[in-house]
């Protein structure tokens, strides 16, 4: 965020904000979260990037997040894939399968593990869920790493997805923190800006 800020409390103010964001948004009225999700999901099937890729890595919406999950069911010919926890801050990429899904003690649904896996260079685009983003593409997630390593290891477009709330112009942020190409939240597309 800033040059004389130490990662200790760069990370403070990332705590922070995440429990003020996350109380927000499990206040979020049902009827907003679904209108919002489909809003972003009409988004995404009007753009000609979601159309020409075939392998498209997205998660399974929890505590409120966006709900792309019906695009699964509406573009079954497309390669989706889902993220599973392996260890901590260790993502593994798995080809989803209905029927094949299994709920983490966090609360997600994640594919199970006899499911193909993928390597992430296959990926041509990438829906990844976050608590905000800023401008320039920075994330903040629940706190795990998870994203932050995958993304550099992403050759595709990567899109990250949240409310228009969430958006603000600068989030605090280490080196190791990843950043996405483009950002869309029910009010439209935003394509991040290179840092200053």
């Amino acid at each position: 965020m800033h040059p004389s800020s130490s990662p200790d409390s760069i990370q403070a103010i990332k705590r922070a904000l995440r429990r003020q964001w996350l109380a927000e948004r499990m206040a979020l009225p049902p009827e907003f979260i679904a209108a919002a999700s489909e809003a972003i999901r009409h988004y995404i099937e009007a753009w000609p990037s979601f159309h020409a890729a075939h392998t498209v890595l997205t998660y399974m919406a929890f505590r409120n997040e966006i709900d792309l999950a019906p695009l699964l069911k509406r573009y079954p010919e497309k390669r989706w894939v889902l993220p599973r926890i392996l260890a901590p801050g260790e993502l593994a990429l798995h080809l989803y399968r209905p029927g094949a899904l299994q709920r983490h003690p966090y609360g997600m649904l994640e594919p199970a593990p006899e499911c193909p896996l993928v390597d992430p260079e296959e990926i041509e685009l990438a829906f990844i869920p976050g608590v905000a983003f800023d401008r320039y593409g920075f994330r903040l997630g629940y706190g795990g790493g998870y994203f932050d390593r995958l993304l550099p290891r992403l050759k595709g477009l990567t899109v990250g997805v949240t409310y228009a709330r969430f958006l603000i112009d600068v989030l605090p942020h280490t080196p190791a923190d990843g950043r996405v190409q483009w950002i869309l939240t029910e009010t439209g597309w935003l394509q991040a800006q290179a840092p200053e």
